[in-house]
């Protein structure tokens, strides 16, 4: 078909765009990724910054406004609140509005990219020892995912959240639901230890993880694992189980296609999470463009199977939740539009659909509408070859889990450490294949929590914990905080 030389290109020999609309057709793709979207829609807005060789999504922006003084962004985050600072001279809302700062009509719709593509779950033993608790009680559970964003390669610039631990902070267990208490006392201590960071850096460990992190597929810790721990607070997980009470163990299949997928209370919830813990994007006119949280639901599936969905919300979902516009309904399927109060401007509210005449129609969305059109689903699954980062061969107590008998105390470390049989992690010669014992998420939240390691010798257990090098462990049992945390131990056994 090509009629040129070596180096020249044409139409039938030119490499597709990673939005090619009919390669997403032909591999079923539903979803643009994150950085496919973005480099679309700067295709679109900025076509002669790109032809002169600025474009793309790996410059920066400074360099590509500075080079073209037509640039505009093309990201910008939906905003459905009254704006501020109106130059008509009239008072501020609630006194006063016009139409320049009131919100035009918000037209929902499904939204047509992601920001995440796949949630991959590092080994399966996360997520069974997360059940666990169901398991024993019958009860509801929720915790937090702990992992890293890393390239995924199944869909054009894709973006996987690779899921390394689940925390379960403080909670009511019901067998209906979970209550929790937000903010939760052990968040930073969490958060700067999955990140790798001792009590010293934890002032600039949500700066530094998050924005590395959330900007790019892969960010600064696709290759930290050799160092430190580099994780991040990623999503969130729980349960809706029921036993089918057959005595196979299978469960009810409580969400389908005639029911909901996510509650309208989940959605808020969710939207609520991904608000706090935005994505960083120097392509957005605010600085941040929504967010890369996620949301995953262990629940029965049509098979009565255990099994895993993961979801996050659109951004209309994020601007209405900050506008104060949408509420959880008692109806699961759809989501309340709140009624205006002198304070609290609503719009006009629509939604697209396909009626019976296979028209696409615009449909009044108050006072409430089908959750759909906030729901954006994502793939998951788990790895052929697992290669986690935390190896522990036996599990330390998972925090919280007193009510099941589960605690986390000297006792539990000596059992771990194999304090009792003498083959402690004081033993040079035993020292390679103890020294794994310590790669264990709870563990090191324990530990480090105790306050009994210096900030360097924090800095050197998350170390060995995450490189499983003997030289680490062996400096770490040399360490006096850690001679004081074995004395302790024993002598508390």
């Amino acid at each position: 078909m090509c009629r040129h030389g070596d180096k020249g290109m044409c139409d039938y020999c030119m490499p597709l765009e990673p939005f090619d609309s009919g390669y997403q057709q032909e591999k079923n793709i539903k979803h643009l990724s994150y950085h496919a979207y973005l480099r679309k829609l700067n295709a679109d807005s900025n076509k002669s910054s790109i032809a002169n060789g600025h474009g793309g999504t790996k410059g920066t922006r400074s360099g590509v406004a500075g080079s073209s003084s037509s640039y505009m962004s093309p990201l910008s985050e939906p905003f459905f609140g009254v704006a501020k600072n109106c130059p008509s001279g009239h008072p501020p809302w609630p006194q006063g509005i016009c139409s320049k700062c009131q919100p035009s009509a918000i037209t929902l719709q499904q939204q047509q990219f992601r920001m995440v593509d796949h949630v991959e779950f590092a080994d399966s033993s996360i997520v069974n020892s997360f059940i666990e608790s169901w398991r024993l009680t019958g009860a509801q559970r929720i915790g937090y995912l702990y992992g890293r964003y890393v390239p995924y390669e199944v869909v054009p610039l894709g973006i996987k959240a690779v899921v390394e631990a689940i925390y379960e902070p403080p909670q009511s267990d019901e067998i209906d639901g979970v209550s929790l208490t937000l903010p939760w006392n052990e968040e930073s201590l969490v958060d700067r230890v999955a990140a790798g960071l001792s009590a010293d850096n934890s002032t600039s460990a949500s700066g530094s993880t998050t924005g590395s992190t959330t900007g790019s597929a892969s960010g600064s810790q696709s290759g930290s694992g050799q160092h430190t721990l580099g994780l991040q607070k990623i999503g969130v997980i729980y349960t809706d189980l029921l036993d089918a009470g057959k005595g196979d163990g299978s469960v009810v299949c409580k969400r389908h296609v005639d029911s909901y997928f996510l509650s309208s209370l989940e959605i808020a919830f969710a939207a609520d999470l991904q608000n706090q813990h935005p994505n960083p994007s120097r392509w957005s006119d605010t600085g941040n463009f929504s967010s890369k949280f996620v949301t995953c639901v262990i629940t029965g599936n049509s098979k009565g199977e255990i099994d895993i969905s993961s979801y996050q919300v659109s951004t209309n979902a994020e601007a209405m939740r900050k506008a104060d516009l949408i509420e959880p309904s008692a109806n699961p399927s759809v989501m309340r539009i709140k009624e205006p109060t002198k304070t609290r401007y609503v719009p006009e509210i629509f939604y697209k659909r396909v009626n019976e005449y296979k028209l696409t129609v615009s449909e009044n969305a108050k006072p409430a509408f089908p959750v759909e059109y906030l729901l954006v689903t994502l793939t998951h699954g788990f790895p052929d070859s697992p290669k986690p980062l935390l190896t522990s061969p036996t599990p330390f107590p998972i925090e919280n889990r007193q009510h099941v008998g589960v605690l986390q105390d000297f006792r539990a470390i000596a059992n771990h450490l194999n304090l009792k049989t003498g083959t402690s992690i004081n033993n040079q010669t035993e020292l390679s294949s103890d020294m794994s014992r310590i790669s264990d998420f709870h563990l090191l939240v324990y530990l480090v929590g105790l306050g009994i390691l210096s900030s360097d010798e924090e800095k050197l257990l998350l170390r060995a914990a995450a490189s499983h090098s003997p030289d680490d462990g062996y400096l770490l049992t040399q360490t006096p905080g850690w001679q004081t945390l074995l004395t302790i131990t024993r002598e508390s056994v």
